[in-house]
């Protein structure tokens, strides 16, 4: 063995080489030791340069980057006989991290990320990789060993989510995260490279996000498919959902009975810089598809309920804004506390808002979290209104059980009602169904006067729809309120049912 191609070892006869020169009165050897030591040290920068990853440190988190995790997964790859060894690589998401920095502020949102970035490196072995992606997100490199199955990897993913859900002391107070994980194990990687693998781990943790908070799915080949799909979509999204294109447009909603605005109901629509308007029948499915319907309830109940502030401000009261909420939301358990915070924002009481729920949804669902946010939702005082009705399978139990302000009687039904008399008696039926449970009844999909006037009679309290209006930007609501309410006052009132 030559000693002098180790460093280490020099190091090691660097104090003989001292003591000699002493006991000899040697100056050759005093020189000789001198000049070896900053040729040690060269040495051993480069052996850390060589047995370090490349691509540097998080500032934050003390962790290493992407460009670490990807060289140690090629290294794997590069290893003979990698594909009868079992390896993986997990992407971690922290769900609903966006609000921290709105709600606790960029230090203690600092202090989440350094202790998530601590708890996930006490979760995995030594030989096992933990790196810092993006903002929220982690990824981990699994190294091959005995046992190691797709059984064996997904506990450990368990486990991870375990560590991540211990509460974490922020603000004087605790909070709570937990996480979205996306697996792909090396054997199913698209390409032998670290690079390839990452994005595989990436793919599955977006379809993990559409399946709401805490959500974990394994890379197949056909997440390469739908993601694909939806790529370049996805990248404008993201964007867009940040920069202010995604915008919340408002259809009102009137009382029969007086003409008068009773609500709005918040859609969303995209104005693209290239592309101009894109259909909502493209991007909804493009956003759940990439995870991010929570991002854009987030928006759209900001800019709800910034609307209301801002009728008021003008002298309209607005009795109520409607902000739709799927099964993804639903599934937050945060979100209860994040509807709180944002009325609170806003100064508003919370039968401002009406949470409206497909009715599948309700239907549909046997989720605690879902049943418990349903529940805080109408003890916290929003409105809860079923949305779609007609078109699933709410039970009468079931409106009563989620106890349901309002059903929103699909346009399905209102479709030519005035016209059709199969048509007048189904909604008839569901409008008496209503009256006897004590729920409100509002009709959408009107469009002509007809159909308003025929649901009027048959005792619907609310309608809205094209035949009124169709929904508009939050500044042209500023002229069409009080063109509307100019011309009240010379709009005959349709007469309402009269019970027997």
């Amino acid at each position: 063995m030559n000693v002098f191609k180790d460093p280490v070892l020099l190091v090691g006869f660097l104090p003989l080489f001292v003591a000699i020169s002493y006991s000899t009165r040697d100056i050759r050897w005093l020189i000789g030791a001198s000049s070896l030591l900053p040729i040690m040290v060269l040495c051993l920068r480069a052996l850390d340069f060589v047995s370090t990853p490349k691509g540097g440190r998080d500032g934050l988190t003390g962790l290493p980057i992407r460009d670490a995790l990807i060289e140690k997964v090629d290294q794997y790859f590069a290893t003979p006989g990698a594909s009868t060894r079992t390896a993986a690589c997990l992407v971690v998401d922290l769900d609903e991290f966006h609000s921290f920095n709105e709600r606790w502020g960029r230090d203690l949102a600092d202090k989440v990320l350094r202790i998530t970035a601590d708890r996930l490196q006490s979760a995995v072995r030594d030989d096992d990789l933990v790196v810092r992606l993006d903002a929220d997100a982690f990824a981990l490199y699994l190294a091959p060993a005995e046992g190691m199955t797709l059984d064996a990897i997904l506990s450990i993913a368990d486990r991870l989510q375990r560590a991540l859900s211990e509460p974490v002391p922020v603000g004087g107070t605790t909070t709570y995260t937990s996480a979205c994980i996306g697996v792909a194990l090396a054997s199913k990687s698209p390409e032998a490279n670290g690079a390839s693998l990452l994005l595989a781990a990436e793919r599955a943790m977006v379809t993990a996000r559409a399946h709401g908070a805490g959500a974990l799915r394994v890379y197949s080949k056909e997440m390469q498919t739908e993601v694909s799909s939806t790529h370049a979509l996805a990248e404008d999204l993201a964007q867009a959902l940040e920069n202010g294109q995604i915008k919340a447009w408002f259809q009102p909603q009137i009382s029969t009975d007086t003409g008068r605005v009773t609500g709005f109901e918040a859609l969303a629509r995209w104005q693209h810089p290239d592309r101009g308007t894109v259909s909502p029948a493209e991007f909804l499915p493009a956003i759940e598809a990439t995870g991010r319907t929570e991002r854009l309830s987030e928006v759209m109940l900001y800019q709800s309920l910034k609307a209301l502030s801002a009728w008021e401000r003008a002298g309209y009261h607005i009795p109520s804004v409607g902000v739709n909420f799927g099964g993804t939301e639903l599934r937050n358990p945060h979100l209860v506390e994040k509807v709180k915070w944002e009325l609170d924002r806003f100064g508003l009481s919370a039968d401002r808002l009406s949470v409206e729920i497909l009715e599948n949804v309700v239907s549909e669902t046997e989720d605690d979290i879902v049943l418990r946010n349903l529940a805080a939702l109408n003890a916290l005082g929003c409105k809860l209104d079923l949305d779609d009705f007609g078109t699933g399978n709410a039970s009468i139990s079931a409106i009563k059980r989620f106890n349901i302000n309002r059903i929103k009687i699909d346009r399905s039904f209102v479709t030519k009602m005035d016209k059709d008399g199969d048509q007048q008696r189904m909604v008839s039926a569901i409008l008496t169904m209503a009256h006897q449970l004590d729920v409100e009844s509002l009709a959408e999909g009107v469009e002509t006067l007809g159909e308003h006037s025929m649901l009027a009679q048959l005792g619907c309290q609310h309608v809205q729809g094209f035949g009124i209006a169709r929904p508009m930007p939050l500044e042209d609501t500023f002229d069409w309120l009080p063109a509307y309410i100019g011309k009240l006052p010379a709009t005959p009132m349709i007469p309402a049912k009269r019970e027997a």
